[in-house]
């Protein structure tokens, strides 16, 4: 072998017949054949020695355990050098000096300490990569079920928004025709509650119609989150206008404290952040609700803060309530396309999927932290430009 100073070649550490055991012995350990030479194949991977390429490593029925095979065999070079350099070292010392001795010793232990900071640094990168990659393919596996999640939204909205329309006119029309047949019918109490059950028939019917008009919109919302004009907004009057449309919904004692904090305009689409402060709020309400239907008139004042701030890492909205708050094995599902903890007809579940995607489309970040029994705290993060 040449001096370990010189770059040294796959033949220069192996010699043919252990170049074939070693051939022989990593195939064994692999699922498919691995095979160690100097010329470079598809899919393999560089044997490095003292920072220059000395073989390829192809083969393996992976890349993880191309990898694998790969760390081992320059493991097993790192001591081939060391063992090489040990016999030159020997062979040195009967012809060198005791102080050319301790030269090339102090070179072997610099490299070894290289070796190893070398070592160190090539796992760090390894651990890196695996990050980076697992990563990755969670962005891409979200990715593609929210785009196919979206598309089957759209096509659904498409496909009922039309004949909803007509069930809500003709439905109009007929409550119209109702009392001019109460003014036409003779008065009989047969004919009054035969009207009367019309009438809730109607009713119930327009109601339903409601409801599912309101799911188209969610739908639309849903499948077309990224494909809003931006404008600059206000997210106070945004938040207070939100908070104004829930309390005429639910009535002035539902009791919500604001802190406005003083933030600057951002860029966005109102609508969508509307919604999206709407239905967080809604949820909250909700929560209060199955509280108050729980504990019963001992139970304690149901509140919500809507509270709104600015730091260095952008504008901070909370919402917040003391409500039932969220049981810990429904946690992981609360993003989830048409996952909902309501009974059944009293919700879409899309509100928290919509919000997400809306707070990911203004490249932001929502949280929420919650304890089952105490109350639940969504945090959303924007970025103000």
């Amino acid at each position: 072998m040449r001096n370990f100073e010189d770059d040294p070649t796959l033949e220069d550490l192996l010699s043919s017949d252990q170049l074939q055991r070693l051939n022989r012995m990593l195939s064994a350990l692999c699922r498919d054949p691995v095979e160690i030479g100097s010329d470079r194949k598809a899919d393999a991977l560089a044997l490095e020695f003292n920072l220059e390429t000395v073989g390829w490593l192809s083969g393996g029925s992976s890349e993880q355990e191309r990898l694998a095979a790969a760390d081992l065999v320059s493991f097993l070079m790192m001591f081939i050098a060391k063992y090489r350099l040990a016999a030159n070292l020997h062979h040195d010392t009967t012809e060198a000096s005791y102080a050319e001795l301790q030269k090339q010793n102090e070179a072997l232990k610099a490299s070894e300490a290289r070796y190893r900071a070398l070592s160190d640094q090539l796992q760090d990168k390894v651990d890196e990569q695996v990050t980076v990659i697992k990563q990755a393919q969670m962005d891409l596996y979200e990715s593609a079920r929210l785009r196919s999640v979206g598309q089957l939204a759209a096509g659904v909205a498409h496909e009922i928004n039309n004949p909803i329309g007509f069930i809500s006119s003709n439905l109009k029309v007929a409550r119209e025709y109702l009392n001019d047949l109460r003014e036409l019918v003779p008065d009989s109490d047969q004919n009054r509650e035969l009207l009367e059950d019309f009438a809730d028939l109607i009713g119930e019917s327009s109601d339903g119609a409601r409801r599912i008009a309101s799911i188209v919109s969610d739908l639309k919302t849903f499948s077309s989150i990224d494909q809003a004009d931006y404008t600059l907004c206000d997210v106070n009057e945004l938040l207070a206008s939100a908070v104004h449309l829930l309390q005429t919904d639910y009535g002035q004692d539902l009791e919500i404290l604001e802190k406005p904090g003083e933030l600057p305009k951002i860029s966005g689409h109102p609508s969508r952040l509307s919604q999206t402060f709407y239905n967080l709020l809604d949820n909250a309400a909700q929560a209060l609700k199955s509280q108050e239907q729980e504990a019963g008139a001992e139970g304690r004042a149901g509140r919500i803060l809507a509270k709104t701030s600015v730091d260095s890492d952008g504008i901070r909205i909370v919402i917040q309530d003391n409500g039932c708050g969220i049981p810990e094995a429904n946690r992981e599902q609360v993003f989830d396309a048409f996952y909902t903890s309501r009974p059944v007809g009293s919700g879409t579940g899309l509100g928290l999927t919509v919000a997400r995607d809306t707070v990911r489309a203004h490249r932001g970040t929502i949280q929420i932290d919650s304890r089952e029994g105490t109350g639940t705290r969504v945090t959303l993060l924007l970025p103000v430009s």
